[in-house]
């Protein structure tokens, strides 16, 4: 026992000794030797503050709507369309899509595919431990990024997406800049060196999302045409 710096315990009593780690038979608890932390019990302890802290959202939402109105336009008038007809922000992404898009592509398969994904994912064995990109088979990995990188843009190039290619070429850039950064041990391009592959598709995901909605938000105007926000135009 020793050696394995445990000491066993007979207690088997949670609320009396919540530090029990696990049984390891019937009748004896493993416990790690060491000090240990603060610990307090879910509840009353944790469950009381997240009421009170849900309480004091609530109390701070109806002051704000107290004095300021939801920023809603006018009654729907269906004599009167607005141009352009804008979906919420959270779908303004897939509208713009829908620019570029066909139909059938921006408003079902993308969608659908990202869904499909979400759902897969956690039943893979999917990068668990991070490993980066370039810790193994620097070379090859390289070469696979830029064939999937000149594919993807030439994709977006065809169908005249720039509002997706400035995002993509811009995270594929810093993802081959950090390639040169793998040998190195401090600076920020060892840090981007150090990421796996999933962490820069996500963050080509959030980028092109962003980009996406910003531009569908402030920078289309009648006929989802381009116009500058800061310039007056006729809806």
């Amino acid at each position: 026992m020793a050696n394995n710096k445990i000491e066993i315990g007979f207690s088997s009593d949670a609320k009396k000794d919540p530090r029990r780690v696990v049984f390891v038979t019937k009748k004896t608890s493993a416990k790690v030797l060491g000090e240990r932390g603060p610990e307090v019990m879910t509840y009353p302890h944790l469950l009381l503050r997240e009421a009170i802290a849900f309480e004091i959202l609530v109390i701070a939402m109806v002051v704000i709507a107290l004095f300021w109105d939801a920023p809603l336009e006018q009654l729907a008038n269906p004599l009167l369309t607005p141009n352009p007809a804008k979906a919420p922000w959270y779908f303004l992404g897939l509208q713009e899509l829908l620019h570029f898009f066909p139909p059938f592509v921006a408003g079902i398969l993308i969608p659908t595919l990202v869904v499909l994904a979400l759902v897969v994912i956690p039943y893979f064995n999917v990068n668990v431990e991070g490993e980066a990109l370039w810790s193994r088979y620097p070379s090859r990995n390289l070469r696979g990024v830029l064939v999937t990188t000149i594919l993807v843009l030439a994709f977006l190039v065809f169908f005249d997406a720039w509002t997706i290619i400035t995002p993509t070429a811009i995270v594929a850039s810093v993802l081959i800049c950090s390639y040169t950064g793998r040998q190195k041990t401090t600076g920020w391009q060892a840090a981007l060196a150090s990421k796996p592959l999933s962490w820069w598709i996500m963050t080509w995901f959030i980028a092109v999302s962003i980009c996406l909605t910003v531009v569908g938000t402030f920078f289309r105007g009648p006929g989802w045409s381009w116009i500058w926000p800061w310039r007056p135009h006729v809806g």
